[in-house]
C-alpha cells in the first residue's frame, strides 16, 4: 500500500518540502480519531448511477476501490480486481466500483490522469472508462512516469539514482497536448480535440476531488484503499491485498 507516510522516508526523487506538510495534513485528517481497525471512520456512498461499475451493481458484495493511476500498488491491485470480476462477476455476486484517490503529494500527475479517465467516459461511456483505465495502468511504470504533455509535473524531469532522467518526457506538440493521454484517446477512437478540451477545462476536477474527499473521510491514508459493501455493512480493505486474500473475504461474505 502506498502510504502518505512514505514522504518522510528518503527517496530517489526529491519532492518539494512543502508537500510534506500537505501529506501530514492528509494523514492526520481522519474524521474519527476513535475509529477501530476493520471499521470505516465514515460510511461511503453506495453505488451511484454515474459510478463506473464492472459486474452487477446490485451484487451481494460490492468492492469500491479508491485508486491513484500512478501508484505502483494500485497498478498491481487493478489486475487483482480484474481477476476477481473474471471469477465472480458472471454470477452477479460481486461488483467492482472504481473511484478516484490521486495523491498529488506523491504523484503530481495523477490528478490530471484521473480527470482523463472521466473525459474518456464522457465520450464513450463506462465501457470507454474501463478501456482507458486499463490502458493507463498497463502502460505506466508508475510513480509519475507517464508523459502528460502540458500537464507534466514537474516540468523538468528529475534524475534517478543512476543520474539519468527518471522517465521519458517529450515537449508538448500543441497548446492542449496531453502527451500519452492524447495518444491513448486517439488509439481508442476518441475525438482528441474534445478530449483535450475536457482536460483543459478541468471538467471533472470536482468529481475527482469528491471521490478523494470521501476516501479520506472513510479513514483512507494511502492507495489503493477499498471498502467492501455487503449486507448493509461496510468493511475497509487496505492496500493491494493478494488475490487469495480478497477471494477469501468474498467467499466468507457470500456464505
Amino acid at each position: 500500500m502506498e502510504t502518505l507516510q512514505k514522504l518522510a522516508v528518503p527517496v530517489a526523487i526529491i519532492i518539494a518540502g512543502g508537500m510534506i506538510a500537505v501529506a501530514l495534513y492528509l494523514v492526520n485528517s481522519k474524521p474519527s480519531a476513535g475509529a477501530q481497525p476493520g471499521v470505516v471512520a465514515q460510511d461511503i456512498r453506495g453505488v451511484q448511477k454515474d459510478d463506473h461499475v464492472l459486474g452487477n451493481p446490485n451484487a451481494k458484495v460490492v468492492i469500491v476501490e479508491y485508486s491513484d493511476p500512478e501508484c505502483p500498488f494500485c497498478k498491481n491491485f487493478h489486475e487483482t480486481m480484474h481477476a476477481i470480476i473474471a471469477q465472480y462477476g458472471a454470477t452477479g455476486d460481486v461488483a467492482w466500483v472504481y473511484r478516484h484517490f490521486p495523491i498529488a503529494q506523491l504523484h503530481p500527475k495523477a490528478p490530471k490522469e484521473a480527470e482523463a479517465l472521466e473525459c474518456a467516459a464522457e465520450q464513450g461511456g463506462s465501457g470507454m472508462f474501463w478501456k482507458f483505465t486499463d490502458k493507463i495502468y498497463r502502460t505506466t511504470n508508475s510513480n509519475n512516469s507517464l508523459d502528460d504533455g502540458i500537464y507534466n509535473t514537474p516540468a523538468q524531469i528529475p534524475l534517478g539514482p543512476d543520474g539519468k532522467p527518471a522517465y521519458t518526457q517529450n515537449a508538448p506538440r500543441s497548446a492542449t497536448d496531453a502527451g500519452q493521454l492524447s495518444d491513448f484517446a486517439k488509439e481508442l477512437g476518441l475525438d482528441v480535440t474534445k478530449f483535450e478540451s475536457c482536460l483543459k477545462n478541468a471538467t471533472y476536477a470536482a468529481r475527482v476531488e469528491t471521490d478523494a474527499n470521501e476516501a479520506i473521510a472513510s479513514g483512507a491514508q494511502g492507495t489503493p484503499t477499498s471498502v467492501i459493501i455487503s449486507g448493509g455493512n461496510q468493511i475497509p480493505l487496505d492496500g493491494a491485498q493478494p488475490l487469495e486474500t480478497v477471494k477469501g473475504m468474498i467467499d466468507t461474505l457470500l456464505k
